[in-house]
């Protein structure tokens, strides 16, 4: 299974002032050990603002943007630093990767990070995904680590998002001044329930910039994205193999759809695709009977389109058979028609896999 672990700053300090190396010892620990399970491990980890406030002994986290954006500059080495060494003595390679919402907006730079954190994950590397906080200051304001692991579980069609934090899970009122608060053990609504949204509030730790609430948005957009989602605290005793496991710990959220179906929505969103690639029968029937969309069955390419676009597929008659996020842009994909995938490097000088549109990414109708 393919596991996204956000890490929350207030579950990397242990509730200090400053990142606490025994809790990140036996986090790694758990992490190298799902690994040995056959287990992927994608982690979103916080942690880089309280990295540099201690490296520079700062009492308190400062309120501008400029200044966050400068304790994060600092901290973000270290606390890479600290994870390649901490993984390293279980033989794992970790690699950072700093994303912002925006690179996972636009559809060409989503495919190209999720190649990237797929390329990682097939040499066994332990992709460290933080925000871009040096350069990204609306991030910093909402806290948007909780929501980017959202993004990065859909980015690799993740099997399960575990949410660490310092609470055991999602409560029906705020734990700390309601002491009748229960703990929600599965939210399985398709909605969630308004009460809960109430419940869920801020920071209260003042060390993240983030809280109750935005692992509330993650996981509600998560499970849409067909990824079940479990919020848990970071210090629960084997935390992370229990839930892997399938022990039922803190609050879980199952999948409201398959990845599958929620590729084809996103596929189908969009109003009248920009190009067209026209296919021979031999290609229609290999599509209908569930293949990728090679370069040797297109025939023609209409419209002005980018790699990632949607387009249209049409078979011999003019008639729309599928849609598809295409590999290649329009002009590429004018030197492939009729070539074998073999030659596509060659014609190219590069080349983005075999496939015109993949079968993951085409949808037929």
């Amino acid at each position: 299974m393919r596991i996204v672990i956000k890490l929350g700053t207030s579950t990397l300090t242990a509730g200090t002032a400053q990142l606490s190396p025994p809790r990140i010892v036996d986090l790694v620990r758990q992490m190298a050990a799902l690994r040995g399970q056959g287990h992927e491990v994608v982690v979103v980890s916080s942690g880089a603002m309280a990295a540099g406030r201690a490296a520079l002994n700062s009492p308190a986290l400062p309120r501008h943007i400029p200044q966050k954006q400068m304790l994060a500059a600092i901290g973000q080495p270290r606390l890479m630093a600290l994870y390649e060494q901490l993984f390293g003595l279980y033989g794992v390679m970790v690699a950072q990767v700093l994303l912002t919402r925006a690179d996972l907006a636009d559809r060409r730079r989503y495919l190209n990070s999720r190649n990237t954190l797929n390329a990682l994950l097939a040499q066994g590397v332990v992709p460290i995904v933080n925000e871009n906080d040096t350069v990204a200051t609306e991030e910093i304001r909402v806290g948007d680590n909780d929501n980017l692991s959202a993004l990065v579980a859909n980015l690799v069609d993740a099997g399960l998002l575990v949410l660490l934090t310092d609470q055991p899970g999602l409560f029906t009122a705020d734990p700390r001044r309601d002491p009748a608060a229960q703990l929600v053990a599965e939210v399985t609504e398709a909605e969630i329930p308004a009460s809960l949204w109430e419940a869920a509030g801020g920071s209260a730790t003042g060390l993240g910039t983030g809280g109750m609430v935005t692992k509330l948005q993650a996981a509600d957009l998560a499970r849409r994205s067909g990824c079940a989602v479990v919020i848990a605290a970071g210090s629960a005793p084997e935390v992370l193999l229990r839930l892997a496991g399938g022990e039922r710990l803190g609050t879980r959220f199952p999948p409201v759809t398959s990845a599958l179906e929620s590729r084809k929505r996103y596929l189908l969103s969009g109003g009248r695709a920009p190009g067209a690639l026209s296919v021979d029968d031999g290609a229609a029937r290999a599509l209908r009977q569930g293949s990728s969309l090679l370069p040797v069955g297109v025939t023609a390419v209409e419209g002005d389109f980018e790699r990632g676009d949607t387009v249209r597929v049409l078979d011999s008659a003019g008639r729309e058979l599928a849609r598809g996020a295409a590999n290649y842009g329009a002009a590429d994909l004018a030197r492939l028609c009729r070539r074998r995938s073999d030659e596509i490097e060659a014609i190219l000088g590069y080349d983005y896999g075999d496939e015109v549109i993949h079968r993951n990414d085409l949808v037929l109708l």
